[in-house]
């Protein structure tokens, strides 16, 4: 029986993409990051200070 290329463990298929461009950028850039980072916060207080009304 005959193995298919996609079926063998560790080859360059069965790895994730890398990411690239806008994603790279927002995955390191530190504005970004504390800005959702405030954001979350900010989403997670109203539920919280709805939840105590």
């Amino acid at each position: 029986m005959k193995k298919d290329n996609s079926t063998i463990p560790y080859s360059e298929q069965s790895f994730g993409t890398e990411p690239q461009g806008l994603v790279k950028f927002m995955r390191t850039c530190i504005l970004w990051q504390l800005w959702r980072f405030f954001i979350l916060n900010f989403k997670i207080m109203k539920i919280i200070i709805g939840g105590h009304s």
